[in-house]
């Protein structure tokens, strides 16, 4: 691989950067500011399902399929398809 191939730390950095901004911008317009908000806070406790949820958002948006942007109801219903169910445990004493 020569030189001009590879990619500098610095460079790579940018990019994602780049790439950070420009999903932050398409967000912006395809989420209501509360919608946001929630995700945000999904993303402070489990950052991979906020992940998927934003692919996910992008992908509709990207494709034309968002009209209007997504509401916090709507942002719930998401996350419920996507997350999966947990159960719920019960203890009983004896």
């Amino acid at each position: 691989m020569s030189w001009d191939q590879r990619k500098d730390p610095q460079s790579e950095d940018e990019d994602r950067a780049k790439e950070r901004a420009l999903r932050e911008q398409y967000l912006r317009l395809f989420l209501t500011s509360d919608a946001r908000e929630r995700l945000a806070n999904v993303r402070m406790v489990r950052p991979e399902v906020a992940d998927q949820v934003e692919n996910y958002i992008l992908q509709l948006g990207l494709a034309g399929k968002i009209r209007r942007p997504i509401d916090d109801d709507e942002l719930r219903e998401i996350l419920s398809k996507l997350t999966p169910q947990q159960r719920e445990i019960r203890f009983k004493f004896i």
